[in-house]
């Protein structure tokens, strides 16, 4: 194949690149601002140029064939291949612009996230924020963002990642609460107190407290289940038992007195959404000055700076 023949294949790369991601036409016609027939012609252009068959279709969803994940993978490096020179001459240019998507889970996203947007806005006029409130595992190549917020112990492959804290677990409780029924002493006494849990699987009643190399595991039992953690604070507020909170969650409420930790000298181990938090993104050597600012800003408020950024 001629060098003018692959330069006129390149966008049928690009957009077989952005099928793959997306799953299925319809969506990645969406993100291209095209027709899902367009997107297919494409498609099957491109397979007629190579001779080779990429996707196998059905009325509901693709597969992707051995012979299209070679050639998917060539295409994501051509992809990002692209963003980068556009990056490169973005950086130099200097002046963050534009928007920066970021998406982060619900309750982060919320009690972390938000309250640091605003000063953000302030120091940069011509950035704009988009910030996706979302529990589900989120890529950032994979749904077009900039930015994704994660808690995770080990960053995903692929991906550039930058440490922002982490999330630790308390069990806290109200003051009326604990006037009302006393504080318990042990984790074994737990199983005499309301206490509120999130009940999304089946042994979200047995808590699990660590002490240095000594661990308990204990059944509770409340009144109010709810897997939502700002449920539980509120209902923690309210005096209606111990709750299990993200430290984030609970952080104001114990440096004004309105709730009281549980057990302090134990450390509560939750099943998941604890451990290091990491701000990821794709691995470009040249990030957009909108990105750049915007990471480097959450670092400052967030950041140890102890941890190196990761890539991928």
């Amino acid at each position: 194949m001629n060098s003018t023949d692959l330069f006129a294949l390149l966008p049928d790369l690009a957009t077989f690149a952005r099928v793959v991601e997306a799953g299925n036409f319809s969506v990645a016609a969406r993100q291209l601002g095209s027709t899902p027939s367009t997107v297919s012609r494409q498609i099957k252009r491109l397979e007629e140029a190579l001779g080779a068959r990429l996707l196998e279709r059905s009325t509901r969803q693709i597969r992707v064939t051995e012979s299209g994940e070679q050639v998917y993978r060539h295409c994501r490096d051509m992809v990002g291949a692209a963003a980068g020179a556009v990056d490169a001459a973005g950086q130099l240019a200097g002046k963050p612009q534009g928007r920066v998507s970021v998406a982060a889970p619900t309750a982060y996203a919320k009690t972390v996230i938000h309250p640091l947007i605003p000063g953000f806005l302030r120091a940069f006029a011509e950035v704009d924020v988009q910030l996706v409130f979302t529990d589900h595992d989120v890529d950032p190549l994979r749904d077009g963002l900039d930015l994704v917020i994660r808690p995770t112990r080990t960053p995903p492959p692929g991906l550039a990642a930058r440490q922002l804290g982490a999330v630790h677990w308390l069990l806290c409780a109200s003051p009326g609460y604990l006037a009302a029924r006393g504080a318990p002493g042990t984790p074994r006494e737990l199983a005499q107190h309301d206490c509120l849990w999130l009940g999304e699987t089946a042994d979200d009643h047995r808590w699990r407290l660590r002490q240095a190399a000594q661990t308990q595991t204990v059944e509770v039992k409340g009144r109010y289940i709810a897997n939502h953690a700002g449920a539980r604070f509120e209902a923690a507020l309210e005096d209606w038992g111990i709750a299990c909170l993200p430290d984030f969650t609970a952080a104001e409420a114990l440096r004004d007195g309105r709730l009281v930790q549980v057990l302090p000298q134990w450390t509560f181990e939750a099943r998941a959404y604890m451990g290091p938090v990491w701000l990821l993104y794709p691995p470009n050597r040249f990030l957009p000055p909108k990105v750049r600012a915007f990471i480097d800003y959450l670092a400052q408020h967030l950041g140890d700076t102890s941890q190196p950024a990761q890539t991928a």
